[in-house]
């Protein structure tokens, strides 16, 4: 299933959420390798099999099966992530702030995908999670890659989208008017 088959599984209370779809299918802010594998990122974070299955078929037309992989490891690298750091600034004992946090990650710190890439990743994946330390880090490191506050908005506006997609899909057999 692609994107564009998705798009019509929508029902017509979420049509809204169907217009942003297709306003964001049709968005050139972000070059083309970047756009599809930040879309296969917030894909994953919605937990949304159709969602998932449908980004990862229009992925497969851009980008190779290691890139692939790649991203999807990193998906669960940052979700893993945004608990741990949720955790580490909620929790009232600020004690656990200074312990290390011991999770392995050395897929993501050997990989060679492209900083800037995982950096979008990583700062839309915790928008969708609600982790705010780890979109204000990976905010700053965007700004660093010289991403522009355009692209860096598109990020979080595409994980928006994605995410009520996913809701708006899940929820189509449950809404009664």
């Amino acid at each position: 299933m692609l994107m564009n088959e998705l798009k019509d599984q929508i029902p017509d209370f979420a049509r809204d959420v169907r217009t942003n779809l297709a306003a964001m299918l049709a968005d050139e802010t972000l070059p083309p390798k970047c756009k599809c594998s930040l879309l296969l990122a917030v894909a994953i974070a919605t937990r949304n099999h159709k969602v998932i299955s449908a980004m990862e078929c229009e992925a497969r037309s851009v980008m190779t099966p290691d890139a692939i992989a790649a991203v999807k490891s990193a998906a669960f690298l940052i979700a893993m992530n945004n608990i741990y750091n949720r955790f580490v600034q909620l929790a009232s004992n600020p004690e656990y702030r200074k312990m290390p946090a011991r999770l392995r990650q050395d897929l993501i710190d050997s990989s060679n995908v492209d900083r800037g890439d995982l950096e979008l990743w990583s700062l839309a994946i915790s928008a969708i999670n609600g982790c705010g330390a780890l979109m204000d880090e990976h905010e700053t490191a965007l700004q660093q890659e010289w991403f522009s506050p355009t692209e860096i908005q598109t990020a979080v506006r595409f994980a928006a989208i994605m995410q009520s997609v996913a809701i708006a899909i899940e929820t189509s057999g449950d809404v009664r008017f």
